[in-house]
């Protein structure tokens, strides 16, 4: 039965897990390798310790640079002082202006030289903090790329290990480019579009997510733009460069025309369904469909709600066909097809085993075995085979040996199962034989 309902608008695309950050953990100094404090494939937070560098070198070269702080220092105290005995004698005019001057430059020459030796000392504590590598991410550590004990440099292209974030983790899929607008439009209207994610074969869910972002072109090559979805990943069923299929949850239709997917036929007419009438015949009736899912599709145009459509056996009718309706299985059951409600007139109608057959009037039944047949009036009805078949008036019985066989007048019997068969009308009866001799029984008229 066509029935109201809402349905889902889903967009279903092909995509890949993308981790929003895979980082390659490196050493920003150089030096031996001492000790490494991860396990491969164990989850780290940001901040984790993950491997220590021998500080030592770098220890003494910050202890040098306090120590050349500390002479600087002391070189600039001293040309401090001096100026301030040139600028007295200036003022007294016991020396040239050319000696302050020059010793004025000094002063500004030792402080700087203070200050690169203040950031020296600063370069080495950075270095020593970077002795201590620690996580720059949370994720899942990959691979050991190094062994404690190897001499690690800045330049070593491979690292020391990989980190992959896993939660939150996203989805880059792509959709055909028709549906653009559609998708754009609610973005606009600031709707939060669900994304869900399905396995390869589309059968098992894997996560629940939300729609990120759309690219910001068309692909010409393949017609399609990239969408991205970002998922929780919580129960880590997401795994970065899975292949997975997403559906994106447009908009929903509500109270929509739903017919059941089973009633929908496409022929040479087009798309249409077979409508069952109060007489239970059937008429085609083209339809205009929408979206749909596994079960049901929308009927945009072509029927109306309430109307019983064919589900079962359309491949068999045609315009008029006469059909059973079914008891409804649920919302949207349609009508059982194909199937006549009873023997036309002029019919032979068999029975099924341990079901009575009736023919109808003029009509021979055929019992099957074991199964007793009821004859109409004015039928002659054949008994099987061991079973004793009433004669009819004016018809002479032939009795079977150690079967008498009784006839009323005017009144057709009834054959006992078991019982050998019964001559047909119109038949001369055979004597039976007896231990005792022959004798002839003739059936009374």
């Amino acid at each position: 039965t066509i029935a109201k309902g809402d349905m889902p608008v889903v967009l279903s695309g092909l995509g890949t897990v993308t981790p929003l950050a895979v980082v390659t953990v490196k050493t920003q100094i150089n030096g031996q390798l001492t000790e490494v404090g991860f396990k491969e494939g164990q989850m780290v937070n940001k901040g984790d310790f993950l491997a220590q560098i021998d500080p030592r070198p770098y220890q003494v070269a910050l202890e040098q640079a306090e120590a050349q702080l500390a002479k600087d220092q002391a070189t600039l105290k001293n040309s401090q002082v001096d100026l301030k005995r040139y600028q007295t004698l200036v003022a007294q005019n016991s020396i040239a202006r050319q000696t302050l001057d020059t010793q004025a430059a000094t002063v500004q020459q030792n402080i700087a030289v203070v200050q690169a030796d203040q950031a020296q000392i600063d370069t080495q504590k950075l270095n020593l903090t970077y002795c201590r590598i620690v996580a720059p991410v949370t994720g899942r550590v990959g691979l050991r790329q190094v062994d404690a004990g190897n001499y690690v440099q800045t330049s070593d292209a491979n690292g020391i290990v990989i980190i992959t974030q896993l939660q939150p983790i996203s989805v880059i899929f792509t959709l055909p480019e028709d549906n653009l607008p559609a998708v754009a439009q609610r973005i606009h209207n600031g709707a939060s579009l669900t994304a869900t994610a399905f396995d390869r074969t589309g059968a098992v869910k894997l996560d629940t997510g939300r729609l990120d972002t759309i690219d910001n072109q068309i692909d010409t090559t393949t017609g399609t733009f990239k969408l991205r979805a970002a998922f929780d990943n919580s129960g880590e069923t997401l795994f970065p460069n899975q292949f997975v299929n997403v559906q994106l949850l447009v908009d929903t239709l509500r109270g929509a025309d739903l017919i059941p997917n089973a009633a929908v036929q496409r022929g040479a007419p087009g798309t249409f369904v077979y409508v069952v009438k109060p007489d239970e015949t059937v008429t085609a009736q083209a339809v205009t469909l929408g979206p749909g899912n596994d079960q049901y599709v929308v009927a945009t145009k072509g029927v109306q709600p309430g109307q019983i459509v064919v589900t079962d056996g359309a491949d068999r009718l045609k315009d008029g066909a006469k059909v059973r309706v079914a008891n409804n299985r649920g919302q949207g059951a349609a009508a059982q097809p194909g199937t006549p409600a009873a023997a036309q007139p002029g019919t032979p109608a068999t029975a099924q085993p341990g079901t009575p057959a009736t023919a109808q009037p003029g009509t021979p039944a055929t019992a099957q075995p074991g199964t007793p047949a009821t004859a109409q009036p004015g039928t002659p009805a054949a008994a099987p085979p061991g079973t004793p078949a009433a004669a009819q008036p004016g018809t002479p019985a032939t009795a079977q040996p150690g079967t008498p066989a009784a006839a009323q007048p005017g009144t057709p019997a009834t054959a006992q199962p078991g019982t050998p068969a019964a001559a047909q009308p119109g038949t001369p009866a055979n004597p039976p034989q007896h231990s005792g001799g022959q004798h002839r029984r003739r059936s009374a008229e």
